[in-house]
């Protein structure tokens, strides 16, 4: 075993974010040669990375940055498989890069964003940290002005774009988008299927079974109307002030809802529910 100096553990750890073990091992192993335990330790990432990459990541962070001028803002969500790697401030400073390069290229790709420099440092922090770490999704959001509302736990954030106004009233709606949830900007947006698929469910109420023809449907139409209502942005009581709908505070600022996107952690993403007596028990057995 080569000998080596506890200075160079500590700049390699320095360099790479590593524990002193892990770094005592790769300098033994290239022979007290910093820079080829880098190298070693960086094509180990990508293999730690690759096995790591089957791993559920449904934590994680959202992150949005606006135009100075309100033209367009970038949403973003970065994953991680838990909270306590969400707080990590190489995470966070990962989330930071990857957001900054998709705001200035407006790239929604995540497969072209993330080519190169992002991918080596996404493998990077999937070494030091442990964990799969993985950019979801980009959302782009174009408008005369577009505003955003993060919530302070950086799991929930909306952006929100008007055809004026000011970047107040779209954070305000944006903020109302986050608490609200929101399918559609307006009633004549919403899907035909989902309206179809409703009106099903409806039908298959059990009240429903003993009505008239006419009668049901006349119940059916009013059920949908208030589910258009209730699911319809600028028909919904605007959480700042219920006596009012977002659609007339924004007519009121004479602008209109262009578009409007929500995003939070990990919605849609499957956790598989692990056994962990079996799993150590299959391990120990294996």
């Amino acid at each position: 075993m080569a000998n080596f100096s506890a200075a160079l553990v500590k700049e390699l750890r320095e360099r790479t974010g590593l524990g002193m073990m892990e770094c005592k091992k790769a300098l033994a192993e290239a022979n007290g040669d910093i820079e080829l335990a880098i190298e070693d330790l960086r094509k180990a990432s990508g293999m730690k990375a690759a096995k790591k990459a089957s791993r559920t990541a449904a934590d994680g962070v959202v992150a949005v940055k606006v135009a100075d001028d309100n033209s367009y803002g970038v949403a973003i969500e970065v994953n991680s498989e838990t909270d306590f790697a969400a707080r990590d401030a190489g995470f966070l400073a990962f989330v930071g890069k990857v957001l900054e390069q998709a705001f200035a290229t407006k790239q929604t790709d995540v497969a072209v964003l993330m080519a190169g420099e992002l991918d080596s440092a996404r493998e990077a922090l999937v070494q030091k940290i442990g964990e799969n770490i993985s950019v979801r999704r980009v959302i782009l959001v174009e408008g005369n002005t577009v505003g955003f509302y993060v919530h302070s736990t950086n799991k929930l954030a909306a952006l929100v774009a008007l055809s004026g106004g000011d970047a107040e009233l779209a954070k305000d709606i944006a903020m109302h988008v986050t608490a609200v949830n929101p399918q559609v900007v307006s009633k004549d947006d919403m899907p035909a299927e989902v309206v179809a698929k409703e009106k099903e469910i409806i039908l298959a109420q059990p009240d429903m079974a003993s009505k008239p023809a006419e009668i049901a449907e006349k119940m059916v139409m009013g059920r949908i109307a208030k589910f258009l209502a209730e699911n319809s942005l600028v028909e919904q009581a605007f959480v700042k002030n219920p006596e009012q709908k977002v659609g007339e505070l924004v007519k009121q600022a004479g602008c209109e809802v262009l578009s409007f996107v929500r995003v939070e952690v990990g919605e849609g993403i499957e956790v598989e529910k692990t056994d962990f007596a079996a799993e150590v028990a299959a391990q120990l057995k294996g």
